[in-house]
């Protein structure tokens, strides 16, 4: 697949609005020979000074410099480096009473605080000096309607973002996240015996702990490891264990039935979020739970399922997708999924105006063309490839059928994040220029934490239109990748997690273009 041209024309497109539009880039204000677009003389592509763009995330869980292969891209299409601000205690208050949030400013939701920058000038209008317009033409051809949403929730009319997960069609479901996934080995053993309740799932994982005590390293093993730094209204995992049993969406602080619109009270002792709570609780009281869970990070928890210290987890990032390496694969290890028969998983509507968290713009900028730039990248399928899968060409491609594939190093990196770049080289198709890249995969995804398009759409650069997440791609769908994972196949009757998930008697959440008012000082005291 020939990247090269599809950046050019991605660039080209961007040059032409440009002229068309009478816009010039602010830091090099020079006029554009088109027998030059989207080579590395373009100064859309390459401005002669080394930028740093200051990325204010509210959902980060990284501070400091962007790295590895994530910045060496980024510095070689755009000449930028990103130094990523998370949002840390009294974080977006000291930046908002400074009145300078940053140059791009990736929000955790589009409520109070979204809001409060809207109403006080600290974010700035995309329509303002053509900047959209002008810098945009990814984000102009694919989301009219979520650049229409994030006008509807602003008071003033303007636009002021543009929300994540998008896609084209409402009707379809996005990718199910909660997979509860399961040592399908250990489970093997047992004898498979029937989990209806989370009750019988509790004194599996008490019997597979005492079939596996230990993990790779020598340290014990738990039935479920937890990480408080996700919390927020409710405590995130207990939430989202109510959300994957009950089929409930997150309100406020509650959870609502998507079918009768009925709101369980967080509090309510009979409600889905105490339930969850009790189940957490025995598991404590069996020795299951790990007992870090209340101090440790998310990355903590990350190396404890990598060293198979956790025999399951509710949610696909904490368990199959980091568990499931080359190494225990080929030790006839498996994490897979096991819904329990009571259980209605939620999953979400695709939705054409996003999600909750938005990327915006700060007011004080002094680059807010390489930053609606960067942004429109984002927005672009390869951007959202990028974000996921890392540098085309030496991680992912297309076939000649255009089916989206792994290379060799891509499918290590996806099996296993914490695979170590150092020494690997790439040349860049955009400016010829050789680099040898260092530490891990994990290291070089692009910090922000944030997507664009949603894994379950549709991605328009596929000549087959396959969906943007791995999980579903033909080229991924091949013979079981140990007797464990056959065991699987034969027993849930299907060939990938997705199929299986699309089989139970799962919870369709459709997305809504909704906001959270603006709470009083009084009510946010409270």
């Amino acid at each position: 697949m020939n990247t090269k041209g599809i950046f050019k024309k991605t660039i080209a497109a961007a040059c032409s609005l440009s002229l068309l539009c009478g816009c010039a880039y602010s830091q090099n204000v020079v006029d554009v020979d088109e027998s030059r677009q989207g080579t590395a003389d373009d100064p859309l592509i390459n401005n002669e000074e080394t930028i740093t763009l200051t990325v204010f995330s509210q959902p980060a869980n990284w501070s400091g410099k962007q790295i590895g292969w994530g910045a060496v891209l980024l510095k070689d299409m755009f000449n930028v480096e990103l130094n990523i601000i998370p949002d840390a205690n009294g974080t977006y208050e000291t930046r908002m009473e400074k009145g300078d949030l940053g140059d791009i400013v990736v929000w955790g939701d589009n409520g109070t605080e979204y809001k409060a920058a809207v109403n006080q000038g600290k974010l700035i209008d995309w329509e303002s000096d053509r900047l959209l317009e002008c810098y945009a033409p990814n984000i102009n051809q694919y989301f009219q309607e979520g650049l229409d949403a994030n006008r509807a929730i602003n008071e003033d009319g303007k636009i002021y973002g543009l929300a994540n997960n998008m896609a084209s069609n409402p009707a379809e479901h996005d990718l199910f996240i909660f997979d509860w996934g399961i040592r399908w080995d250990l489970y093997e053993k047992l004898g498979k015996p029937d989990v209806k309740t989370l009750d019988d799932l509790t004194g599996i994982l008490k019997q597979m702990k005492e079939l596996e005590p230990v993990g790779d390293d020598g340290k014990p093993v738990y039935g479920v490891s937890l990480w408080p730094d996700w919390d927020g209204a409710m405590a995130m995992n207990p939430k989202t264990l109510a959300q994957a049993y009950y089929g409930y969406d997150e309100v406020g602080i509650g959870l609502m039935n998507p079918e009768t619109g009925e709101l369980a009270d967080a509090l309510d002792p009979k409600g889905p979020y105490v339930e969850a709570l009790r189940f957490y609780n025995k598991l404590y009281r069996e020795g299951l739970l790990d007992p870090d869970s209340m101090t440790q990070t998310y990355d903590q928890m990350q190396a404890k399922v990598r060293n198979g210290n956790v025999l399951f987890s509710v949610l696909d990032y904490g368990g199959s997708s980091l568990y499931n390496t080359d190494a225990h694969l080929e030790s006839d290890k498996l994490i897979a999924p096991l819904v329990p028969d009571q259980a209605r998983v939620a999953v979400w509507g695709l939705s054409t105006v996003g999600n909750e968290r938005l990327w915006s713009i700060g007011a004080q900028s002094v680059y807010p063309e390489k930053a609606m730039q960067v942004l429109d990248w984002l927005y672009s399928p390869d951007g959202a490839m990028t974000i996921w899968y890392g540098i085309q060409g030496l991680m992912w491609d297309y076939d000649e059928q255009g089916n989206m594939v792994f290379t060799e190093l891509g499918k290590k990196c996806s099996n296993d994040p914490a695979t170590d770049l150092t020494g690997v080289e790439w040349t860049s198709p955009y400016t010829g220029k050789t680099y040898t890249l260092s530490g891990t995969f994990n290291d070089g995804m692009l910090q922000f934490n944030n997507t664009t398009w949603a894994q379950g759409a549709n991605n328009p650069d596929s000549q087959s239109a396959e969906k943007f997440s791995y999980k579903t791609w033909k080229s991924t769908q091949g013979e079981p990748r140990n007797k464990a994972e056959a065991d699987w196949r034969q027993t849930t009757g299907t060939l990938g997690a997705q199929q299986y998930l699309d089989t139970t008697d799962y919870s369709f959440i459709p997305m809504a273009n909704y906001a959270e008012s603006t709470r009083s000082p009084e009510l946010e005291l409270k």
